[in-house]
Parts: C-alpha cells; sequence; structure tokens
C-alpha cells in the first residue's frame, strides 16, 4: 500500500485573532509517499513464520472482520500527479486555474489527478459558508464539482479532487470527491476528523465551529487501483489508514492543507508514517512553497514481492490486541 499527500497554498488568517501579525501563509511541502525497501544486500533474508508462532499468535484475529486479500491492480504502473496550488477570493478564478492545472498535469500522461484540499475557497470558517457548494444536487450548485466530471470523461483521467466546502441540507462539510474515467462520481468523502486547535500566542482555528465531521471510511475502486481517502487531518489517525489497509487499498490519498505552525514538523512525518505502517516509507518526490505539479510513476510490482522480506501480516498478536472496523463489522458486504 502507498500513501500519497497533496497540498495546496493560500493566505490563511488564523481565527480568532487580534493580532494582525498572526495571519500566515498556509503551505506545506508536497510529498509522495509509498511503501520501499533499500535492497542494501541483495541477499537479504527473508523472515521465517512457522505454523506454530501464527497459530498461537492468531494473526488472523487481529483484523475484524478479517482483513481482505489485496486484490489484483488493474494496471501495474501508472503515472500520479500532484497540483500545488494558489488559491484567492475569486472562486471562478480557481476553478479555471484548477482545470488547466489537471489538463496540463493530463497531457504529460498522469492517469490518477489530485487536488488539495479546499481549492476553490479561502481557508477559514468565513468563507466555508459562502463558498459551499450543493454536491449532492451538482449541475450550477456544485460548478467545481461539474468542472471535475466534465474534465475525467473527456480527458479518460481519474481525479481526485482535494476538497471543497458542501453544503448538505443545514450542515456543512470538507468533502473530497473522486471522478472515474467516465466523468460519473465515484465515491464522496467527509473529513472524519475535524482540525481544532488552541496553542496560545501562535494559532487558534476550530473547524468545527462550521463544519460537522464525516461519519464513515471511504474507499473506492477506480481504474488506477483501490483507494482510501483522508482528508488532511485525517492523516493524523493511524487507525483509518489501517481499516483501509485491511480492506484491500493500494493506495492512501490525503489532500491536504498543513498551516506553518504544526505543518512542518508533522506533514511529511506524518506521510511516511502512514506509508510505513504496511511496509517502509520512502519520499519519491517533494517541493517547497511554490505553485507547483508533480509527477511521478507508481509501481505496483514491487509490493508483494517487498511483503515477502518482512511478512509483518503473519506476525500480528491477534491474541493480544484487535483492530475493529465497525462498519464492516455492522454492514455485511461492506469492503
Amino acid at each position: 500500500m502507498e500513501a500519497i499527500g497533496i497540498t495546496r497554498l493560500c493566505h490563511r488568517n488564523l481565527l480568532p485573532t487580534t493580532n494582525p501579525s498572526l495571519t500566515s501563509t498556509f503551505i506545506s511541502n508536497l510529498v509522495i509517499g509509498r511503501t520501499s525497501f533499500h535492497n542494501y544486500n541483495t541477499n537479504f533474508p527473508k523472515f521465517l513464520v512457522s505454523a506454530t508462532m501464527e497459530s498461537s499468535f492468531k494473526p488472523e484475529e487481529a483484523r475484524v472482520p478479517a482483513e481482505l486479500s489485496l486484490p489484483a491492480p488493474p494496471v501495474t504502473k501508472f503515472k500520479i500527479a500532484l497540483c500545488q496550488l494558489y488559491v484567492t477570493t475569486d472562486k471562478e478564478r480557481n476553478i479555471a486555474h484548477a482545470q488547466q492545472a489537471i489538463e496540463d498535469a493530463a497531457d504529460k500522461g498522469a492517469q490518477l489527478i489530485l487536488l488539495p484540499e479546499i481549492w476553490n475557497s479561502p481557508y477559514s470558517n468565513d468563507s466555508f459558508p459562502v463558498y459551499a457548494e450543493d454536491i449532492d444536487a451538482g449541475g450550477d450548485a456544485s460548478p467545481s464539482t461539474r468542472m471535475l466530471s466534465e474534465v475525467s470523461r473527456s480527458r479518460k483521467i481519474t481525479i481526485i479532487g482535494g476538497s471543497i466546502p458542501e453544503r448538505s441540507g443545514d450542515k456543512l462539510y470538507n468533502s473530497c470527491c473522486v471522478f472515474g474515467t467516465d466523468g460519473k462520481l465515484l465515491a464522496k468523502h467527509r473529513k472524519i476528523h475535524l482540525f481544532d486547535i488552541d496553542i496560545p500566542g501562535k494559532m487558534t482555528f476550530k473547524e468545527s465551529r462550521t463544519l460537522t465531521a464525516g461519519e464513515r471510511p471511504t474507499i473506492v475502486d477506480t481504474e488506477v487501483g483501490r483507494i482510501g481517502i483522508g482528508i488532511c487531518y485525517d492523516i493524523r489517525f493511524q487507525e483509518l489508514a489501517a481499516i483501509y489497509a485491511a480492506r484491500g487499498a493500494h493506495l492512501l490519498c490525503y489532500p491536504g492543507a498543513f498551516n506553518m505552525t504544526t505543518g512542518p514538523l508533522h506533514w511529511e512525518l506524518l506521510q511516511r508514517a502512514r506509508a510505513a505502517d504496511c511496509q517502509f516509507g520512502e519520499v519519491l518526490m517533494t517541493t517547497e512553497h511554490e505553485e507547483t505539479t508533480l509527477i511521478a510513476e507508481i509501481d505496483y510490482s514491487v509490493i508483494e514481492q517487498r511483503r515477502t522480506y518482512l511478512p509483518f501480516q503473519k506476525q500480528r498478536r491477534g491474541d493480544l490486541y484487535q483492530l475493529v472496523d465497525v462498519e464492516r463489522l455492522n454492514c455485511t458486504g461492506a469492503k
């Protein structure tokens, strides 16, 4: 399983604040993290797990329900693009700008393209209600997702559409939409873990003032593999990533918009951690704070090979601990 991160650039007022100097540029490095194995020794020995050890440690019971087998991916290799964008107060400009970034990446051969968190709106509690869209209604009620649908269909690409403020009834969500190559909406993830922080003298921001937390994990089958979706702060919670791994995810994708108070310490570290949860974590590409698009190749062929070097799935201690996927446990047939 590979973990993918994506950020955006924008200006964000750290609210509430009485000090104008606390207005900060809200930026973060963009990193692609992936499972990897540093083959320093070509004769690296395989770890052997005896049948007796497996039986006594009950590794199969460490996941409830039982872990799904990793499905064969629909492709072996593909190009992924991550678009790091400046965001303005002009929503139409933001949509057109994101569309151009997607089309440029598609022209370079990217089959999976990711946008960052809240790419159509300033990132503030005051802005979320103003820029929110009714994704379920679609059309004119959601010009951002209409653009994503049209571009994914015309370019025959898969798009993980970062996130936008979503209005549903009297609630607002931070939502990520995934579109397939036919332009159809494959999945919608609502940010599960809301970012509430209060560091005296540095930063106070509470997403929960305006946003409602999502209530379910999101995993989706696409033409480039099975993908688990999280948004920014969701990456901090290892349990969500472990659930996606247990559901057979090939990729974890986390659109993000990290701040400059906690972000520099955590963004790359957390991406590598989520990749390392299921194997090893290696940074393939990164960038600085400028607007840019990174394109890299994802190679699934190495995953099973590397897992033979360290078969940690067979070394779990189901006799001591369990991860419970509540949705799968309560919903027959859920992935």
